[in-house]
C-alpha cells in the first residue's frame, strides 16, 4: 500500500518514466553499487553480458575494458540513454525481460554481470538458469542488490516524477539471501564470494547492498562438493 500522493508502477513503466531522471537524482544505492562493481576481481578483458544496464552508469566503465559487451533492458527510455552515453563499436544493446528466454547462443560470453535488477523479478530461477547458460565453462556471474534486510525494513526502488510531483515505487519482490544463493546453486553455479556493503556515511546497522560472484562449471557436481 502506498502513502497519498504515491504510485505504484509496474516495472518498464517505472523505468521509462523514471529514464528522464535517474542519472541526476540522489541515490546513495545507485552511487554505492558503482563503486562496488569496481572493486570487484574481475576479468573484464573477454566477452561481457550486462543485465539491467539502464542509463548505462556502468555499461560505460564495462564497455573500456571488455573484447565485446552486450548491455540489455525492459526499458526502450533507459536503453536509449545508454547508447547516446555509450559510444563503443563493440557494445550492442538489446531490449530484453530478462525472465523470458535470452536471445544469445550457449556459451558465448565469459562474464555476466546484473545490478540492482532481480528485486524486481519474483522467480529467479529462470533468470539464474538463463545465465549459466549463455556461460562458458568457468564463466563468472556478479550480481548486487539491495541487501534483504533493507527491503524487509520497506526500502527499495523510488522516485519522483519530476512532472508530477508524485512518488514511484517500482513494483519489487522481497528475496533473502539464501533464495539468491540457492538459486544459483540449483543452475549449477558454485559460489566465490559473497559480499555486504556500507555505503561512506553507514558504517554501521544495516548494510546497503548485497553481492554475489558465481562461477560456473562443467563439472557441476565437483564444483558443488568442493570445500
Amino acid at each position: 500500500m502506498t502513502a497519498k500522493g504515491e504510485i505504484a508502477f509496474d516495472v518498464q513503466a517505472a523505468y521509462d518514466q523514471w529514464a528522464t531522471s535517474y542519472d541526476v537524482d540522489t541515490n546513495l544505492t545507485r552511487d554505492l553499487n558503482a563503486t562496488v562493481l569496481r572493486r570487484q576481481p574481475l576479468d573484464l578483458s573477454h566477452d561481457i553480458l550486462e543485465f539491467g544496464c539502464g542509463t548505462g552508469l556502468n555499461t560505460a566503465w564495462l564497455a573500456e575494458r571488455s573484447y565485446r559487451l552486450v548491455a540489455i533492458d525492459l526499458s526502450e527510455n533507459m536503453l536509449e540513454r545508454a547508447s547516446h552515453r555509450v559510444r563503443s563499436p563493440h557494445t550492442e544493446f538489446v531490449r530484453q525481460d530478462i525472465t523470458e528466454p535470452w536471445p544469445f547462443r550457449a556459451h558465448s560470453f565469459d562474464l555476466v554481470v546484473g545490478n540492482l535488477v532481480l528485486e524486481h523479478i519474483a522467480n529467479l530461477g529462470p533468470v539464474f538458469r538463463q545465465a549459466y547458460r549463455v556461460l562458458r565453462s568457468s564463466g563468472e556471474l556478479y550480481i548486487c542488490e539491495l541487501h534483504p534486510f533493507r527491503q524487509l525494513g520497506g526500502a527499495g526502488a523510488q522516485f519522483v516524477n519530476p512532472q508530477t510531483g508524485e512518488r514511484v515505487h517500482v513494483r519489487s519482490f522481497v528475496h533473502s539471501a539464501a533464495e539468491y544463493i540457492n538459486a544459483g546453486l540449483e543452475a549449477g553455479f558454485c559460489v566465490k564470494h559473497v559480499g555486504e556493503w556500507y555505503d561512506d556515511k553507514e558504517r554501521e546497522g544495516i548494510p546497503r547492498l548485497f553481492s554475489l560472484l558465481f562461477k560456473a562449471s562443467d563439472q557441476e557436481y565437483m564444483c558443488r562438493q568442493s570445500p
